[in-house]
């Protein structure tokens, strides 16, 4: 299988240099706002990343029976007659990826949301930020598309996936390998979102380029005909570096802010996005090459061997590249 598909990852390769890493894509363009409500009909928005505009005029983003009692830059109070409930909306009129929402509603539940961007604004709409209204439905989809999202614009976990099916033979074994890179990175990512066991960032990126160095490593010595422990068995090494991909994952889900209600569904439908993500590159992977193996059917052992050594050089580019800010761990 791998010869096969050597030549369409070779064609894919080239566009990859030039695309971020998974964990500069999810996060950049996300705020996070706070509603506090202190009564009935009274509240107050906090802006947490002050790097977005400031609300000049709170009027113009609530609903027309609210009234701003106070202006300001990031905190706002302000007043509705009745209480907003689940048919109101705020508009918030940023030019950004998206934001989190946390409501944290006078009878002591708090209820956080992802909103992406539509169009030229976000809305927030408070059917998905009040408790029991019908909120799970827009939870799922929204942390499920925020998971895919995630991996398919994640490129140093897609050239880890790429690696695999360079280094892999037959679909049982595929299917194992993908299997326990699965698993590992479901358990990571749960441990770290729970705070079970949290890591550093910093140094779970150099693992992530490390490990994507060290595969390219073993499908060259494949091809040279040197089979190791990796090629014989490579779902106990796709376990071991699943790990740290799920870290990696961790760090788009973990900085959103999300309250305590919300994380168990979040982790799960998260981490349900990033696996459908993961199956669509994979089968869209074969689809293609079903095609460019026809079309590219000569010379697709150099191509293998070419897109083994680019695979190697990218991930040595981001190793060197992040290695860096381990220094500026505390």
């Amino acid at each position: 299988m791998h010869t096969k598909i050597s030549s369409t990852l070779f064609l894919l390769l080239a566009f990859l240099p030039g695309l971020a890493p998974a964990h500069d894509v999810d996060i950049t363009g996300v705020a996070r706002i706070f509603i506090d409500e202190q009564a009935p009909g009274s509240y107050s928005l906090s802006v947490v990343d002050q790097q977005v505009p400031p609300l000049f005029n709170i009027e113009r983003i609530l609903p027309e029976r609210c009234e701003g009692l106070s202006p300001g830059n990031y905190s706002y109070r302000f007043q509705c007659s009745p209480a907003l409930n689940i048919n109101d909306s705020l508009e918030i009129p940023w030019s950004l990826q998206g934001l989190v929402a946390v409501a944290r509603w006078a009878d002591g539940t708090d209820v956080s949301g992802y909103f992406p961007a539509e169009g030229a604004g976000i809305s927030i709409p408070m059917s998905d930020l009040k408790a029991g209204a019908g909120s799970l439905t827009s939870l799922a989809s929204r942390y499920f598309v925020l998971g895919a999202e995630h991996i398919l614009f994640g490129i140093d976990h897609l050239l880890f996936v790429l690696g695999l099916l360079l280094l892999l033979q037959g679909f049982w074994k595929l299917l194992k390998t993908i299997t326990a890179f699965t698993i590992a990175h479901s358990i990571t990512l749960a441990f770290a979102v729970l705070g079970i066991f949290p890591v550093p960032n910093a140094p779970i990126e150099v693992l992530i380029a490390l490990s994507i160095v060290m595969l390219a490593r073993e499908v060259i010595m494949s091809q040279r005909g040197e089979l190791t422990l990796v090629h014989e068995k490579p779902w106990i090494v796709a376990f071991v570096f699943g790990l740290f991909h799920g870290f990696g994952f961790a760090g788009a889900l973990g900085e959103l802010g999300l309250s305590d209600a919300d994380i168990p569904l979040a982790l799960l439908f998260f981490n349900l996005g990033v696996e459908g993500g993961q199956v669509l590159f994979i089968m869209g992977m074969i689809a293609v090459n079903t095609v460019f193996t026809k079309l590219f059917a000569s010379n697709t052992a150099s191509a293998h061997r070419g897109l083994a050594y680019g695979l190697g050089g990218i991930a040595c580019f981001w190793f060197l590249e992040r290695l860096p800010a381990l220094v500026l761990i505390n």
